[in-house]
């Protein structure tokens, strides 16, 4: 038997000798305070319900959404980008809003690192609803719950399924551009790469292929489709010879940023048009061409995905919900910025 183990059979001993008559044994005692202790800790990191903030910032849901709801409409674009901003974010950490941290004296954040740099976008929408937040109710939302909640109302504003978002986050007080450089998944990434990224992360390849199709939407750079249009034999000819003409061979200058959008057919739409043009070989990323046309486990998926929008909405939301919960931040760790960009 364990040190922690009583000295007689297990559970059921200690509950027999519980009696207001016969006093808990020491050991017995131990493991109570153990387990109440353990129960606690797995409570703790938990999130709550959407209704989270209801008694203590009533309108928060409400302002993120007519925000959102807002850069939208001025900008199609930035749907895609709040929603990469999530997807960064929680990849990082956890979903502890470390993507939205400046560089300080103490710590290099992640805005720089290389998947980031030049790319990520919407900061400054974040940063509107944060300033309203603040104002409706002072140091209550955390930046990582508005990510989260703007992610899927981004995806609702372009025409995408909604679901419920569980809330109660906490705010990191670091960020880390090495784990930002090791973690996300890049546009060069092969099948075996994006499946273990994704289930480094506790996502299944269902789920790593239904979060592909946020590729939906959104626009990608010159520079990060340059060896696929080149180079790439798993892509449609007259697909790579049109992207060719606005992204010459030659790197360096004006060109690398150059954007096309990810996906061609409906580049504003969050639909799963995604997937039919992997079906045709007209995936803009290699990462994207990856998940289909290699024999590989996924094939299945695409194809299923391609010929039914409602399964893949579906498989999409549940696994959004997965992923806004890896590693948050909840309880009494970490903490509520003021400012999304800095610590308190």
């Amino acid at each position: 038997m364990t040190p922690l183990d009583c000295d007689m059979p297990p559970a059921a001993s200690c509950k027999k000798r519980l009696s207001p008559s016969r006093p808990l044994p020491n050991r017995c005692l131990l493991i109570l305070i153990v387990a109440l202790a353990a129960a606690a800790a797995v409570a703790s990191a938990q999130l709550s319900s959407e209704d989270y903030y209801d008694a203590s910032c009533p309108a928060a849901l409400f302002t993120i959404r007519t925000a959102v709801s807002t850069a939208v409409l001025l900008d199609r674009r930035m749907g895609a980008s709040l929603l990469r901003l999530h997807f960064h974010d929680c990849f990082v950490q956890g979903c502890d809003a470390s993507v939205l941290l400046d560089d300080t004296a103490s710590f290099t954040g992640e805005k720089g690192a290389g998947p980031n740099a030049g790319s990520l976008r919407g900061f400054d929408v974040i940063d509107n609803i944060k300033m309203l937040l603040e104002l409706l109710c002072p140091q209550t939302v955390s930046c990582a719950d508005i990510l989260a909640v703007a992610a899927r109302d981004s995806v609702a504003q372009l025409g995408g399924p909604s679901w419920s978002v569980p809330l109660g986050r906490r705010d990191a007080t670091t960020a880390s551009a090495s784990l930002a450089n090791s973690d996300l998944p890049g546009p060069t990434s092969n099948l075996n790469g994006l499946l273990n990224a994704f289930s480094n992360k506790g996502l299944s390849s269902t789920d790593m292929v239904a979060l592909s199709g946020a590729h939906t939407v959104g626009r990608a750079q010159c520079k990060n489709i340059r060896s696929r249009i080149y180079n790439d034999t798993d892509i449609d000819a007259t697909y790579a010879a049109s992207l060719r003409a606005s992204c010459p061979a030659q790197a360096g200058g004006a060109s690398d940023g150059a954007l096309e959008p990810l996906d061609d057919a409906t580049p504003d739409a969050f639909d799963n048009a995604y997937f039919g043009n992997l079906l045709s070989q007209r995936g803009l990323l290699h990462s994207d061409q990856a998940l289909f046309g290699g024999g590989g486990a996924t094939d299945g998926l695409v194809s299923t995905y391609a010929s039914s929008a409602d399964q893949w909405g579906s498989d999409f939301a549940a696994a959004m919900v997965k992923m806004g919960n890896i590693s948050p931040l909840t309880g009494t760790d970490g903490e509520i910025r003021v400012n999304c960009r800095r610590v308190n």
